[in-house]
């Protein structure tokens, strides 16, 4: 597996996507929204047309709407079966409308030496189509296993906020924690938001890749967990979703419930939680999580 490190700073041609109320309301229904009581709380994030409520947007569409995958052609000769979703960050500028259009940009911003792998991260920049505004900003560590050892840098120099997120959980109960039962065909339901990788369907590709049977997207997970993380701490309000980040520790399955643990460290950051989702078999499915409320 040779990997084209010459590729690194390699920015992608502008792309259009655009989505539609009905896109919007697919993703929520994707990642649970409404499964716990269908006429519910949720109402604004799985309908459009009922009495007195109006449409709302998970914060984590953007990972669907907000991800470009043309430069993943320059970076070399890759493995499929051995590429696995490593990390991810959204960063908000707003909140998102029920239908639209952005322009991205995406920008191989390193290939890194893991030893065991390589890293391959990639940032997309989108910006509303109609008036050029920031929209949104995507970046997504993924991990290429057996691909390491080239003598690379191994990771990128560490901001405020990826130095928060990567120190030990406080030692307190967390302030808040829901949970969440997902579907035994949840990834079925999730891959029509455009992931198509049959590692999440397809049980023989499953078992080329490691795995007894197909896994659970881990931007699924993630959607699951920033569902927990906008009822818990933002109050259901998505204008208040500033930015997520957090790392997949280990797949989970579909039928899974997970848990979402959060703990309150605005005495170390303004607006800042930390936060950690596990399985029912108490296995830590994402960490290193960090979100932060939108300013006022």
């Amino acid at each position: 597996m040779a990997l084209n490190l010459d590729a690194v700073g390699k920015k992608s041609a502008p792309t259009e996507r655009s989505w539609t109320s009905k896109d919007a309301l697919l993703y929520a229904l994707g990642v649970g929204a409404g499964a716990p009581d269908p006429t519910g709380f949720e109402l604004d994030l799985t309908t459009e047309n009922s009495a007195g409520i109006t449409q709302r947007v998970l914060p984590t569409y953007v990972t669907i709407i907000g991800q470009g995958a043309g430069i993943m052609t320059d970076i070399g000769d890759i493995d499929f079966t051995k590429l696995v979703h490593g990390e991810q960050t959204i960063e908000l500028h707003g909140e998102i409308p029920a239908q639209g259009a952005v322009t991205l940009t995406t920008t191989l911003v390193g290939i890194y030496d893991k030893g065991s792998g390589a890293l391959i991260v990639l940032e997309s920049e989108s910006l509303y189509a109609d008036s050029g505004a920031p929209a949104f900003t995507t970046r997504s560590g993924l991990f290429i296993r057996e691909a390491g050892g080239f003598g690379g840098p191994r990771g990128p120099e560490g901001d405020e906020w990826s130095t928060l997120a990567a120190e030990p959980l406080p030692a307190r109960e967390p302030d808040e924690m829901v949970s969440y039962a997902t579907r035994t065909d949840q990834a079925l339901l999730y891959r029509l938001n455009g992931d198509r990788n049959p590692l999440h369907s397809d049980p023989t590709f499953a078992r080329r890749a490691g795995f007894d049977r197909p896994i659970l997207h881990g931007l699924c997970t993630y959607g699951f967990t920033g569902r927990g993380l906008l009822h818990t701490v933002c109050g259901s309000d998505p204008a208040r979703f500033g930015s997520m980040r957090g790392r997949f520790s280990r797949p989970t399955m579909p039928g899974d419930t997970l848990s979402i643990s959060v703990w309150d460290v605005a005495d170390q950051a303004a607006g800042a939680y930390r936060f950690r989702t596990e399985n029912q078999r108490g296995e830590v499915v994402i960490d290193g999580g960090l979100l932060r409320v939108a300013a006022p």
